[in-house]
């Protein structure tokens, strides 16, 4: 039984029915104000003022529709009002209804069957929101022995005691109607004001570019870090066994080379996962790439480069990728094969970017395992439109090679 009754009047504890509430009653406030400008509706007697009230606005509701801009007030409103908790952006989000103005016809048929259905559950909940206290009012006026007759309701006029009895009983009702209404406004703004299928799928779209542009950072980032403990590890163990000052000096300053450009790599994918940083800094790109080529001699290796074509007016976004697939292949051959001799070249013309990167293989070459860095790199390779492909080859050298389409980008 106590489970009934908290089941019962939990509605009257939550700030969420009474918002609800207000949401009904504002609906019948253009209603009203239609009333004023039609001379003589409220000299109407009973439920016809309630009925002027429900049909004058009508024509200016479905002339309201059209504008875009009330499909995103009401959905504001109906956000506000309709749904419980807190009102932040992620919270908006998560109810199911739409704050965009109206896009298509479609978007403002259902605006227009919006706005009517307001008005049709708004105009009989403020009715009875007026006449139904009234109502118990005139019950405990005739349990007190009072003859009662107020506009729009029936006259008492036989008052009796056991009148008492029917006062609270209004009251319930008109509890019971609100919150029922309340729960269905809330329900019919899911259908009504939900996102369209045109923005699901910009919402969609908006999702997966965070998605690959997370994932992009995240590629990054194995890439420069990786690429700059690569070498740091080398050139400590390689300063060791030296035991002269002079290697170590060069080695030290080759560790901080490499550390500098990995921490303003670190901090740039940081800047661009804070939402409040709009200009990150800079990505490297291939003109830059005689730096790799540095710290990678500075690590031991014998590096052989070959630079060819307008490398500086390539386009963007070939050549930030191009600057990380050479990286991850010089991280792999200093990860994997040790200070060997390597062999690059890139080579820009009007077509394509070739990149190709060489080493001889170890005496003992370990399992070959599709790590995250190839993987990577051949992702990046197929986003522009191009291939790449690491393996031995026929020589007995370790080959990194890749194309990149460059007259589609033009």
């Amino acid at each position: 039984m106590s489970f009934s009754l908290s089941t019962v009047f939990r509605p009257l504890t939550r700030a969420v029915t009474y918002t609800r509430w207000l949401h009904q009653l504002i609906a019948s406030v253009a209603g009203t104000l239609a009333g004023f400008v039609h001379g003589g509706t409220f000299r109407s007697t009973g439920m016809e003022v309630w009925l002027w009230i429900a049909v004058l606005p009508v024509p200016v509701l479905l002339a309201a529709a059209l504008i875009p801009a009330v499909r995103r007030v009401e959905g504001l409103q109906a956000q506000l009002l309709l749904t419980p908790g807190p009102h932040g952006p992620e919270e908006r989000a998560g109810t199911g209804i739409s704050t965009t103005p109206s896009l298509s016809w479609r978007d403002r048929g259902r605006t227009a069957g919006w706005l009517l259905l307001r008005l049709a559950v708004g105009v009989p909940v403020s009715a009875l929101t007026v006449q139904l206290p009234v109502l118990s009012f005139a019950f405990l006026q005739a349990a007190a022995g009072h003859r009662t007759h107020f506009r729009g309701l029936p006259a008492i006029d036989a008052p009796q005691g056991w009148y008492a009895l029917l006062v609270p009983l209004p009251l319930v009702v008109l509890l019971a109607v609100a919150v029922s209404a309340g729960s269905l406004m809330a329900a019919a703004a899911g259908l009504l004001l939900g996102p369209s299928p045109a923005e699901r799928l910009t919402v969609l779209e908006a999702r997966t570019e965070r998605i690959l542009e997370h994932n992009r950072l995240a590629q990054e980032l194995h890439d420069s870090i990786g690429h700059a403990l690569t070498v740091t590890v080398l050139q400590a163990g390689a300063a060791r066994a030296a035991g002269s000052p002079e290697f170590t000096d060069r080695a030290l300053a080759a560790v901080e080379e490499t550390g500098r450009q990995a921490l303003t790599d670190l901090e740039r994918a940081l800047r661009l996962l804070r939402e409040d940083v709009p200009h990150p800094a800079a990505r490297p790109v291939l003109a830059d790439a005689e730096r790799l080529l540095e710290s990678a001699r500075a690590a031991g290796s014998t590096v052989r480069a070959e630079l060819s074509g307008p490398l500086a007016a390539l386009p963007g976004p070939v050549s930030r990728e191009g600057y990380r697939m050479v990286q991850e292949a010089l991280t792999n051959v200093l990860r994997h094969a040790g200070p060997v001799p390597v062999s690059v070249r890139i080579a820009a013309d009007a077509d394509a970017l070739e990149l190709e990167v060489r080493n001889p293989m170890p005496a003992s070459p370990a399992p070959v395992a599709v790590g995250r860095g190839l993987r990577g790199l051949r992702e990046r390779a197929v986003l522009l439109g191009g291939k790449a492909v690491a393996g031995p080859d026929e020589d007995g050298e370790w080959r990194v090679h890749a194309r990149l389409p460059l007259a589609r980008l033009r």
